[in-house]
C-alpha cells in the first residue's frame, strides 16, 4: 500500500488495516518457518506495509 492511500484513510481504517497487515506478516512468518515460501520477498513487503500505517499513525498523533 502507498503512502498517497495510506493518507487517504481515517484513523479508525488505519488502526484496522494495521491489525489485518500485522496479522497477515505473522502468518507469512509461520508459513515460511514451516515450509520456505515460493517468494520470501512476501514477509519483507508486509513488514515494510507496517512500518508504513504505523509511520502515517503517528504521524497524526504529532500533528493533533
Amino acid at each position: 500500500m502507498k503512502m498517497k492511500e495510506l493518507k487517504e484513510l481515517d484513523v479508525k481504517a488505519l488502526a484496522e488495516k494495521l491489525e489485518s497487515e500485522k496479522a497477515q506478516l505473522n502468518q507469512l512468518k509461520l508459513n515460511h518457518s514451516v515450509a520456505p515460501l515460493e517468494n520470501p520477498s512476501q514477509i519483507k513487503a508486509a513488514r515494510r506495509n507496517v512500518a508504513r500505517i504505523e509511520t502515517e499513525l503517528r504521524q497524526r498523533e504529532l500533528n493533533k
